[in-house]
């Protein structure tokens, strides 16, 4: 009798997944910054900070556990993008005091708007098509291999 692992999503490529990461973060926190808002278009600057967010959170579930399914890792980025979202309507003096500081916000932000919960949802499909594209990439080198 041969015993067989129960199929699971293929391992993603970590290398594939850091250099995404990178970028993302680059991108995202370029689109906040004065020159972007000189050359770029304010719907842009507006929103492409708290969609490129979400799309790290995707990416970033799926450096930490890269057999993780699309699903659980979709389900888990925008889950967790929203906890953030509506923890910012709750302002005790000592989040408060957590959220001054730059870096903290950038994690758990400032105040709540709608419009990023929208931005969340196009962020964490944006992770999965870039997900499908390192697949499609890896297999391809894969089968070169």
């Amino acid at each position: 009798m041969q015993s067989h692992s129960p199929p699971g999503p293929p391992s993603r490529s970590r290398a594939l997944l850091v250099t995404c990461v990178l970028l993302t973060l680059v991108l995202g926190l370029g689109s906040r910054s004065a020159v972007a808002r000189q050359v770029l278009p304010r719907f842009l600057t507006d929103y492409a900070g708290d969609t490129l967010w979400a799309t790290l959170v995707y990416l970033g579930l799926l450096l930490l556990w890269p057999r993780l399914s699309v699903r659980r890792a979709a389900a888990s980025a925008l889950g967790f993008s929203v906890l953030i979202e509506l923890s910012q309507l709750f302002h005790p003096p000592w989040l408060d005091a957590l959220r001054a500081h730059p870096l903290v916000a950038l994690v758990l932000g400032r105040g709540f708007l709608v419009s990023d919960l929208f931005c969340y949802a196009v962020g964490v499909a944006l992770g999965v098509a870039l997900d499908a594209g390192l697949s499609r990439v890896s297999a391809r080198g894969a089968h070169h291999a």
